[in-house]
């Protein structure tokens, strides 16, 4: 299922949407459904998001969020870089 922005001519709104084939896509300001698709949104590169899930993760460790982890788990995932 592609992420797509789109724009609505009828009340100028910009949103992004996650679409699947058999959807009409609407509005969610004024729930036009002749909406204009702008493009399909950006992913992040294949070997970034390894990356960037730890980074969050470590970040999250640092300010004492709650976990479903073991701390012993939880030290050697975010040992992992």
């Amino acid at each position: 299922m592609p992420l797509y922005d789109y724009h609505c001519p009828a009340c100028s709104a910009g949103f992004e949407l996650l679409v699947r084939t058999s959807t009409v896509p609407t509005c969610p300001q004024c729930g036009a459904t002749q909406l204009d698709r702008v493009t399909v949104s950006r992913l992040a590169p294949a070997g970034k998001i390894e990356a960037i899930r730890m980074s969050n993760r470590r970040a999250a460790d640092a300010q004492g969020h709650f976990s479903n982890l073991a701390p012993s788990e939880r030290a050697k995932l975010l040992k992992q870089k």
